[in-house]
C-alpha cells in the first residue's frame, strides 16, 4: 500500500477550501524572490541601505538560498502554495525513509495568520503518523513561530548556531 505524501492529494480534512500545491517552476521564481523578499522584511528595515542596495541584496540571498535547495536535497517536494490560484507562499519537504524534513513553509505576510500554516502542519503530521516518521526542522532561536511548533509536538532536538534543530517523534498527540 502506497501512503499518500502531504500536499499531494486535491483535499484533506484540515486543508481550508481554495488551498492548493503544485510543484514549482522557474515561471515561479519573480513571485518565489518576492516573497523571500516579503519574509525579509523587518529585517532588512533595520539596515540603512539604499533601496537597490537592499534589492539586489535579496534577489542574491534568494538566489543562493534556491540553489542551495535544489543541490543538496534532489528529489523535495518544492511546492508552491496558492489560494483560489492566487500563489500565496511556498512548503519545501525532504523526505527520507525514517524523517520528513520540514526545509521551508512561507506565506506572504498577507496570508498569514488565518489557520493556513496550521491545516498545512496537520496534513504533513498525519503523513509522519502514517509512516511512522519523525518530522523535523530547522527554526530561528528568535523565530515567534518555535513556540507554535513546540505548542504542536515538536521538541528542541539541537542547538545549531543561528537555527534550533527541533524533531516531532511519529504519533506524539499534541495538546488540543
Amino acid at each position: 500500500m502506497t501512503l499518500s505524501r502531504a500536499f499531494a492529494a486535491s483535499t484533506h480534512p484540515a486543508r481550508p477550501q481554495g488551498l492548493s500545491f503544485r510543484p514549482i517552476d522557474d515561471r515561479d521564481l519573480p513571485f518565489l524572490a518576492a516573497l523571500y523578499a516579503d519574509m525579509r522584511e523587518d529585517e532588512l528595515a533595520q539596515v540603512q541601505w539604499p533601496a537597490e542596495a537592499k534589492l539586489s541584496f535579496l534577489q542574491q540571498q534568494f538566489d543562493q538560498q534556491h540553489s542551495y535547495y535544489a543541490s543538496n536535497y534532489v528529489g523535495a517536494d518544492r511546492l508552491l502554495i496558492a489560494f483560489g490560484g492566487q500563489p500565496i507562499g511556498r512548503v519545501y519537504v525532504f523526505r527520507s525513509p525514517s524523517d520528513i524534513r520540514l526545509m521551508d513553509i512561507a506565506l506572504l505576510k498577507s496570508w498569514r495568520g488565518r489557520g493556513f500554516g496550521r491545516a498545512m502542519l496537520a496534513e504533513l503530521i498525519d503523513e509522519a503518523e502514517r509512516s511512522g516518521a519523525c518530522i523535523s526542522l530547522h527554526v530561528e532561536s528568535n523565530n515567534p513561530a518555535m513556540a507554535w511548533y513546540q505548542r504542536l509536538g515538536f521538541e528542541h532536538s539541537e542547538d545549531r548556531g543561528v537555527y534550533q534543530f527541533l524533531v516531532r517523534l511519529a504519533n506524539v498527540r499534541a495538546p488540543a
